[in-house]
């Protein structure tokens, strides 16, 4: 440390606050080798959605819904009516609803909903023109850009960003780079040094000057906040705003670092907390400070820190003028709302009736991926005997994988959650090489092998040395695999995971949870809830498929962003796999049966894999089942094979292989050849519309089509008494859905901040940990723009997630009163729950704590929307169009 380091203070509780409270606003990103959809606002939660957008457009210029030009265009197209601005209306003038949607002013409120549907109309058809603007904060790096540009065509905010992002980038490396920082000095510590040394920073008052204040930087990173802060002059009343905008001011890496964080906390690191995201804070403060020093004569107006401290009443400012556009997105959002529930409330008394049903052949469950929806309706009517179900793609199983001979632990969970167990791979008892080793230790010693001349080959490649000669030199030995890079090919690519294993070696390896005879009552334990969260206790069919599912792409840094965000961005092989091998154990069905659930003998649990870029379902372990199910393990390929051919013509014309539709064989090829083509950029659409998340039996639903845009999970209240799955539901699987729902919402609206730009453009960044677009500037989080858009028009409607759960109201509110996350969700707006009443089939919304019927104020407009929105575009649409 300099010696001329004096200037730092011990933070007070206060700005101790702050800081906590500034850096709890960023939501964590992660590493592309483990990319999960996350909700970029998880840090607002506690307040309203409209306020806190009015915040988020006050500190980081940030909009949290489409200009009105998207809404006049929806309302052009038919797809808004004047009916959804009425419901939406109605909401907004009433703050608390009775049962029945009444008011205590009936003709005071009618006169409100009135004048607010005029607004509405009068605000899609001004269109973007009418767009309330979000206004940042200046802070002290746009102040200095008002005085001139550091460079040519480069401003202070994006110098200073690109010299920050271009450090942790350097110092968070842990493949790329050849060499590396000491992370000993930590984040902010290698910064300050390597800042000293930088000698092309154009300075105002010279680089001697630059030099000293550097090295009189407080040596804390929290110190260091409080002597930037005291240098601008901000107040206490105006500390959290302003780390707030300093800190979103670098989101991409402060998401990086609030990754760290978040896995110190969930105790998968080995320190209990991580600062990094403080050292960022403190780096990126700095430069306010130092540039405030060196700021001309004039720069700073009068006034500009005391404005800090009213950076509340700006964004109470900012929600007022944005309330017609949150009324618009709640009517965008309620017109989808009631083509579901149509569908719901029509699905018949057999949804919730207790006649018997047949048993089926074959259940299969498959993971709750909006993408399963497609596949399961179409092998529904590929094969009547098969029965689907749909339960959380990790298959309730808290592990990490370790592959044979591999050094690499990978979660296979949630986010949210930390494993608790491992699993590896394993042979059959005394399988021997033809060395006379055993088997496991030979596969796992040539994996090994293979690894390690993967790890020199790529070092080669990388080295400096090979930059501009790695072709060159090797000629026409590279020529064929520059060639297969470039001609697709329908290809099964080969898994990292079969390195160096001679071919059929890889199938007879099955991931497995090792068990020793103390552990068989855990693991019995550990089965039963899972089955019990499954609502699969009794009447169990003779074959029970359990269907994990992955995504297939080449030369795609985001590719485990299409994968199972349940399995951590894997894909669920692993999970169907360990769970169906536990299961089928004897002694594990043992004591099953003490624990209440007989697994017939006859059973057998089958794992598989369901290819969502070319529907294709994998069977494996197939040899294990008992030749009595032979014939109904050949009927499920086949039910398989006509569900995936089913599947791909449906899904043909959203990925422009329309008039391949009718063409099964060539279909298959093309979206073969897609998932191979390393050019592609988008090889399937993932999660994109997706739009709500129902919970209920699949009598619910079954011949309901839901186009994809549905998270479908199985629930039965009645085999659930004391609401403890529901409970596990709406903690875990909703929170799960509502952050996918919320990442391509945010990732649409605000791609700038929250999604990671041109796929085209993309360099990735220390290995896995994110991409630059470009050579520099942030860290890009989030979807980039072609998981989102086609070119022509948006793949993602930007809609808050909508949940309908068939239970009680009671047992539904219990839930949300009693866990605070669920509380803050469904109450501050950041997701829509519904209740679907088991006897009548009826839907009703818990809105601002009460439980209000779906047609708001009028029952019966709600059952005569359709109609009135088929009226509403014939209105709008051109007289050609017209019938």
């Amino acid at each position: 440390m300099n010696a001329k380091t004096t200037s730092g203070q011990p933070p007070s509780d206060a700005l101790s606050r702050h800081i906590d409270s500034a850096c709890a606003r960023v939501a964590p990103t992660w590493p592309l080798d483990r990319f999960i959809a996350v909700n970029p606002y998880w840090g607002w939660l506690s307040q309203p959605i409209e306020s806190a957008a009015g915040a988020l457009g006050t500190l980081a210029g940030s909009r949290l819904t489409l200009p009105r030009s998207w809404f006049q265009a929806e309302w052009a197209a038919g797809r808004l009516s004047p009916d959804d601005l009425r419901l939406a209306a109605d909401r907004a003038v009433a703050p608390t609803l009775d049962c029945a949607g009444s008011s205590a002013d009936p003709a005071s409120r009618a006169a409100q909903v009135e004048s607010l549907v005029q607004e509405m109309e009068r605000a899609v058809a001004l269109g973007a023109a009418d767009s309330p603007a979000t206004c940042r904060l200046s802070l002290m790096t746009d102040l200095r850009d008002g005085f001139g540009f550091p460079r040519p065509g480069l401003s202070w905010s994006e110098l200073v960003t690109h010299q920050i992002s271009q450090h942790c980038a350097a110092y968070f490396d842990e493949q790329q780079a050849a060499w590396g920082m000491d992370p000993a000095e930590g984040l902010y510590g290698t910064w300050r040094r390597q800042l000293a040394l930088d000698y092309g920073l154009p300075w105002q008052k010279g680089r001697a000057d630059l030099s000293e204040r550097v090295a009189d930087l407080p040596a804390s990173p929290r110190e260091c906040i409080g002597w930037a802060l005291r240098q601008l002059g901000i107040t206490q009343e105006g500390q959290e705003a302003y780390l707030s905008a300093v800190i979103f001011s670098v989101s991409g890496w402060a998401a990086w670092c609030a990754y760290l964080r978040w896995q110190a906390r969930l105790g998968t690191t080995a320190m209990p907390d991580d600062d990094h995201i403080e050292q960022l804070l403190a780096i990126r403060l700095s430069w306010e400070g130092l540039l405030h020093n060196d700021a001309p004569a004039g720069a700073v107006p009068a006034g500009w820190a005391a404005q800090w401290s009213h950076a509340g009443a700006a964004a109470e400012g900012l929600v007022t003028e944005q309330r017609v556009d949150w009324l618009l997105q709640h009517a965008i959002e309620i017109a989808d709302q009631q083509r579901v529930i149509g569908g719901l409330t029509h699905a018949g008394p057999a949804a919730w009736a207790d006649a018997a049903v047949a048993q089926p052949i074959v259940q299969a469950l498959f993971c709750i991926d909006v993408r399963s929806e497609v596949f399961r309706r179409a092998l529904e009517a590929a094969d009547a005997g098969v029965q689907t179900r749909g339960f959380a793609g990790f298959f309730g199983l808290p592990i990490a994988y370790q592959p044979l001979g591999g050094a690499l632990l990978r979660p296979q969970l949630p986010g949210l959650l930390a494993p608790t167990m491992s699993v590896t791979e394993s042979l059959a008892d005394g399988a021997m090489a033809h060395s006379g080793v055993p088997l496991a230790q030979a596969l796992a010693s040539r994996r090994q092998s293979a690894l390690r001349w993967r790890e020199r080959w790529a070092s080669f490649k990388a080295a400096p040395s090979s930059g501009f000669s790695f072709v060159e030199s090797l000629g026409l030995l590279y020529g064929g695999k520059l060639l297969g890079s470039t001609l697709a090919s329908g290809a099964v690519p080969e898994r990292w995971e079969d390195a160096g294993l001679p071919e059929g070696a890889a199938a007879q390896l099955r991931p497995t949870l090792p068990l020793a005879d103390h552990d068989v009552s855990a693991a019995a334990a550990l089965a039963h809830g899972i089955l019990t969260a499954m609502g699969l206790v009794r009447d169990f069919s003779p074959l029970v498929l359990l269907a994990g599912h992955g995504s297939q792409s080449a030369n795609n840094p985001h590719a485990c962003g299409l994968d199972c965000g349940a399995c951590g961005g894997q894909s669920g092989e692993v999970n169907a796999r360990v769970l169906a091998d536990l299961v089928n154990r004897p002694a594990v069905r043992a004591q099953l049966a003490g624990l209440g659930i007989a697994v017939p003998d006859s059973t057998h649990f089958l794992p598989g894999l369901h290819n969502t870029t070319t529907d294709d379902l994998t069977l494996f372990d197939t040899e294990a089942a008992p030749e009595s199910l032979a014939g109904a393990v050949q009927a499920l390929k086949r039910a398989l094979a006509t569900a995936g051919s089913a599947a791909r013509a449906e899904r043909a014309g959203s990925l422009g292989l329309g008039k391949k539709a009718d063409n099964p064989a060539a279909l298959h090829q093309a979206l073969r050849e897609r998932a191979n083509d390393w050019s592609q950029v988008r090889p399937e659409w993932g999660l994109a519309d997706n739009a709500s998340f129902i919970v209920a039996p699949r009598t619910r639903t079954r011949h309901r089509q839901l186009a994809g845009r549905s998270f479908l999970h199985d629930y039965d209240h009645r085999l659930d008494p004391d609401s403890k799955v529901l409970t596990l539901i709406m903690t875990a699987p909703m929170v799960v859905t509502n952050w996918i729902n919320l990442q391509y919402h945010a990732s649409t609206v605000d791609n700038q901040r929250y999604g990671s730009g041109n796929k085209l453009l993309h360099n990735v960044v220390g290995g896995q940990l994110g991409v630059f677009e470009g050579n520099g500037g942030d860290l890009r989080i989030g979807l980039p723009l072609q998981s989102l858009h086609d070119g022509e028009r948006l793949r993602h409607t930007p809609l808050r997630l909508s949940v309908y759960i068939e239970a009680p109201q009671a047992a539904i509110q219990g839930v949300v009163q009693a866990h605070a996350v669920v509380h803050d969700l469904v109450v501050n707006g950041w997701l829509h729950l519904f209740s679907i009443d088991p006897a009548s089939g009826t839907v009703a919304q818990y809105w601002k704590g009460n439980w209000t019927s779906s047609g708001g104020a009028d029952g019966a407009m709600w059952a005569d929307a359709p109609r009135q929105r088929a009226a509403h575009a014939m209105e709008v649409a051109p007289a050609s169009e017209r019938v």
